[in-house]
């Protein structure tokens, strides 16, 4: 399998009055096309991770990597004016609450439209013929309907789909979903994971899927990046999530309640001063 994402050793941090603080501290990873999850704690760096590959850290944040490549370009040399040909055309990313990531004056489909004639020359026509086309592809039944509607008029199901087409209109490499489905009821969580497996496998995208969700981790993607202040402390194939080793990943998983078992209160994770070392 090639290698579509190459991390190494990123670092990303943040000035405060008490000094710099390491959100990100030595990450490495490799990815090809397939569907890597990253979990871990909020506060965990799991989602700087993703910005910082995005070009979307902060102005005041510092980043730094011995190796941050996508496709054999090099992500800590390119120009801002690279970084923005790349984002929502070769790289996206969903973020986790639609109501927060969609403009609410503009028309749904006139968002899908500006991004991909942001990235390719076509006309309106052709450019509305493929918004409706990638509406009708994440499986909104009425697509001229939601397409002139707007973000407050659909509800957080159907903005995340929005969402999804929106950011894969372009046709990207690599897509970035930043827990993209916290924010939906779980018979919805289940249709938006069954339009990202179908796109990943038919487009042959790689996928990094940042969650909360051991289970839902564990029984969609391919491999999982457990994530603990900033450092990964395991690396294990998804499927064998259950039988991780590190004592945090298993008091992680120690914590999930499970059905038929009297476990009130749930037990907490008690943290170990080791483990961010």
């Amino acid at each position: 399998m090639s290698t579509l994402l190459d991390v190494r050793d990123l670092r990303v941090s943040f000035p405060t009055r008490t000094g710099m603080v390491e959100a990100v501290r030595g990450v490495s990873f490799t990815l090809g096309r397939e569907r890597l999850g990253i979990v871990g704690e909020s506060g965990s760096g799991k989602s700087q991770t993703g910005r910082a590959i995005m070009g979307l850290t902060p102005e005041h944040g510092r980043i730094s990597a011995e190796k941050l490549e996508f496709n054999g370009i090099d992500l800590t040399k390119a120009s801002k004016a690279e970084r923005r040909a790349l984002r929502g055309k070769r790289i996206a990313m969903i973020l986790q609450d639609p109501k927060y990531s969609l403009n609410p004056v503009m028309s749904i489909g006139r968002q899908i439209i500006e991004t991909l004639r942001t990235h390719e020359p076509v006309g309106r026509a052709e450019a509305r013929r493929r918004a409706l086309d990638m509406l009708a592809a994440v499986q909104i039944r009425d697509p001229e309907r939601v397409f002139d509607l707007y973000p407050h008029e659909v509800s957080g199901g159907m903005g995340q789909r929005a969402m999804i087409a929106m950011m894969l209109v372009a046709g990207p490499e690599l897509l970035i979903a930043d827990e993209p489905t916290s924010a939906l009821d779980v018979t919805v969580q289940l249709d938006v994971l069954g339009i990202l497996h179908r796109l990943v496998a038919d487009r042959g995208m790689g996928l990094i899927f940042i969650s909360h969700d051991l289970r839902l981790v564990s029984s969609f993607c391919d491999r999982v990046i457990v994530m603990y202040a900033g450092r990964i402390v395991e690396e294990l194939p998804a499927s064998r999530l259950s039988e991780a080793e590190h004592p945090y990943t298993r008091g992680l998983l120690n914590c999930m309640p499970k059905i038929g078992v009297d476990r009130h209160p749930l037990p907490v994770l008690d943290r170990k001063p080791e483990w961010a070392l």
